[in-house]
């Protein structure tokens, strides 16, 4: 049960939280998302590792388009990024309870996301694309109806995997990343991974650890954009800084950079 202060008590602990407080509380009673950030100083930025989006490079450096644009949105609205590791498959619970103000990493804009948060408008393209070895047999998704397929938990590969009926039909193993499925694969303990094009891209192939696997198939194309918190009023900020790079060319020196291309 709540105790009952006395006056002088309640006075002096109205003056303590206007000294130590008062600014972030009024910027969060306001109910913009927007001036939360900025009182704050920081974005903090959900992200799981998924190059060439966000990763750590041979030489112990954190970046990637995705953490290189972020910084430079940052910027421009006068906070620091803040990259946080999360659980991909509780990311609108961690934006709902703030412990990270956005997820910013490679998302495709599903109807979810967009039905459940607060959306920028699509940054790049990409696609879900499936990954097999080189010597294994493709011709359609029905060679796979009865194999053992793998997907990060949450992903939009998982949501390609549900809405084909050829890929419906087969084992599916939920991974809680997209690195972890092509491991799988390599190592034959699953027989095809369903990811995103641009991970799949700057992963596997000849002169990467995954040499021998390939992607066999394109399922769909996809967009990719940044979510924040439903109702917030931070997307709208974040579009004008996008407007803003793309000009001045920053955008398409990131996107030829990591080989993505930027949305229309």
């Amino acid at each position: 049960m709540k105790k009952l202060v006395s006056a002088v008590l309640a006075a002096g602990m109205a003056v303590s939280l206007a000294a130590c407080g008062g600014a972030t509380a009024s910027a969060s009673d306001s109910g913009s998302d927007l001036a939360y950030i900025k009182d704050k100083g920081k974005m903090t930025i959900g992200y799981t590792v998924y190059e060439p989006m966000n990763y750590t490079d041979a030489d112990g450096n954190f970046t990637g388009f995705d953490t290189e644009l972020a910084t430079a949105v940052c910027e421009k609205l006068g906070v620091e990024p803040d990259f946080v590791e999360i659980n991909w498959d509780t990311k609108i619970v961690e934006l709902d309870g703030k412990s990270i103000d956005c997820v910013w990493n490679g998302m495709t804009l599903t109807d979810d996301i967009m039905q459940n948060t607060a959306c920028t408008k699509p940054y790049a393209k990409n696609a879900q694309v499936i990954v097999m070895k080189a010597d294994a047999a493709y011709t359609s998704t029905a060679d796979l109806a009865d194999k053992t397929l793998v997907a990060e938990a949450g992903s939009a590969g998982e949501g390609a995997i549900s809405a084909d009926e050829n890929l419906a039909k087969a084992e599916y193993v939920s991974k809680s990343v997209q690195t972890d499925c092509l491991m799988e694969v390599a190592a034959g303990t699953a027989d095809a991974a369903v990811l995103d094009l641009t991970l799949a891209t700057a992963m596997i192939g000849e002169g990467t650890d995954y040499a021998n696997l390939v992607i066999k198939d394109e399922l769909n194309a996809e967009e990719y954009g940044v979510a924040f918190r439903k109702g917030s009023d931070v997307p709208a900020a974040v579009n004008e800084a996008f407007d803003a790079l793309k000009a001045d060319g920053t955008m398409d020196k990131l996107a030829q950079k990591y080989s993505l291309t930027l949305a229309d």
